[in-house]
């Protein structure tokens, strides 16, 4: 049930965040690609006219103040009145006037009707930058003009030193907007249009923090709705569980009392001689029911899980040389042998008791499915690519269907039913032994191939 809860709320979790992650990676994509698109038109305007001068000239290079973009070159704007002579311009008068805004009862008008040009709509898109146009002549810089806004902190002309220097052929560059200070277009031998990226790059910076912040928010949320669904969808599978668990532990109580009667009744018989036979078979059949409520007992306990505060570090290559040895007689009888190789002082955090048993369970279900006058192999080494122990159980004997590799593990299932039940079995061992090497974040699996059947522990 623990491992049902914990996949349930991964895949909830993994889910939800897969989309809010989707969402804000498609927030800093849009945004980076309006900014990179927005550089690169208003690269196109200024490097298509020829990079026109407006506003003012950077100091040190360019004699005057030059005209606005808006004005047609050599004059005002063909709607402007003109001036008497003498008279003060006011500054800023030298731009276009803006035209009246219109009633709420004159219908909308377009750009071209209120006496906007295309080219005066371009000079708006460029003012949200701050772009440099620099003439060259003969290989050097001859002016640098500066539209939209401008910052102290940017030296242009090194920018246009950097540019002449690197570039030998006309080119456009826009780099990493989050860390390129500048991106430009270069009309060899003729101008350098230049755009000053240190803005953009602050702007899509803080963008990016802001989704992280906002992504580390939302994952909390996320984490709490994950836990809530997931209470929520395996609560029926929970309760379920809880009554097959608690089904199990109330019929081994009620069924502990009457065996223990009749188990001392027999013992109390025992001295009678007629009665040999029947005491024999109480005492068998009380046996074989106290066997199988102490795994049903066992079974539902390690099923509700270990306390892994109370393991302890053990020498596990000397339990596993120990099992070995204590079925070697049990091979004997089988006519087999066994043989280790068990690497020496592997260690691992684990209860003993049921190491021990998960071990003698498999060699046990080893030997006696193992043909005569063949050998079961038992290794053991520390994994060097997981870090934890590997362990495998190899025998000589009939192969596993392969549909049966899981079925085994099953609790009540036996392959050969007559023979299990001969033997005194109730297919609980292998569903232990299973249970045991999860609860050490292990697992068992078998197999068969080349003749030979292998159980593979995996132990952490």
């Amino acid at each position: 049930m623990k491992e049902l809860r914990k996949k349930t709320n991964l895949t909830i979790f993994a889910i939800l965040s897969a989309i809010l992650i989707t969402v804000l990676i498609l927030m800093n994509v849009r945004g980076y690609v309006r900014e990179r698109e927005g550089i690169r038109r208003n690269l196109n305007i200024l490097e298509d006219r020829g990079g026109f001068r407006n506003d003012r000239a950077v100091p040190g290079y360019g004699m005057e103040m030059q005209g606005d973009p808006a004005l047609p070159q050599g004059g005002m704007p063909e709607n402007a009145q003109a001036l008497p002579p003498g008279s003060d311009i006011p500054r800023g008068s030298e731009k276009t006037p803006a035209p009246e805004k219109p009633t709420g009862t004159e219908p909308q008008q377009m750009p071209e009707e209120r006496g906007l040009r295309p080219r005066d709509l371009e000079n708006m898109m460029v003012m949200d930058y701050e772009l440099y146009t620099v003439e060259v002549e003969n290989g050097a810089i001859a002016d640098i003009y500066s539209h939209g806004n401008s910052s102290e902190d940017f030296d242009a002309e090194a920018a246009a030193v950097e540019i002449l220097q690197a570039e030998k052929t006309d080119s456009l560059h826009i780099g990493n907007l989050y860390t390129d200070r500048y991106s430009y277009r270069y009309r060899y031998m003729d101008s350098i249009v230049i755009v000053n990226d240190q803005d953009i790059s602050k702007k899509l910076l803080e963008l990016l923090l802001e989704t992280l912040l906002l992504f580390v928010i939302l994952e909390a949320v996320i984490a709490l709705i994950s836990r809530l669904l997931t209470a929520w969808i395996t609560k029926p599978a929970e309760e379920a569980f809880a009554k097959q668990k608690e089904f199990i532990a109330d019929a081994s109580h009620e069924l502990k009392t009457p065996l223990a009667v009749i188990m001392a009744s027999a013992d109390e018989m025992q001295v009678q001689a007629d009665a040999q036979k029947y005491l024999e078979n109480i005492r068998y059949e009380a046996d074989r029911m106290s066997r199988l409520i102490a795994g049903l007992l066992n079974l539902s306990k390690l099923e509700s899980g270990d306390d892994t505060a109370s393991y302890k570090e053990e020498d596990l290559s000397r339990i596993l040389e120990k099992t070995a040895l204590a079925y070697e007689g049990v091979a004997f009888e089988q006519g087999a042998a066994i043989a280790t190789e068990i690497e020496d002082g592997l260690r691992l955090k684990c209860n003993k008791e049921e190491i021990e048993q998960m071990a003698a369970t498999i060699l046990d279900n080893a030997v006696r499915h193992s043909y005569r006058d063949t050998t079961v192999r038992v290794t053991a080494k520390r994994s060097k690519t997981k870090g934890g122990i590997s362990i495998r159980v190899i025998n000589t004997g009939d192969p596993i269907p392969e549909e049966e590799r899981e079925k085994i593990f099953e609790r009540f299932y036996r392959g050969d039913k007559a023979r299990g039940r001969q033997e005194n079995r109730y297919g609980l061992g292998l569903a232990i032994a299973r249970r045991i090497a999860r609860n050490h974040g292990g697992d068992i699996r078998a197999f068969s191939e080349n003749g030979e059947t292998v159980f593979r522990i995996e132990l952490q």
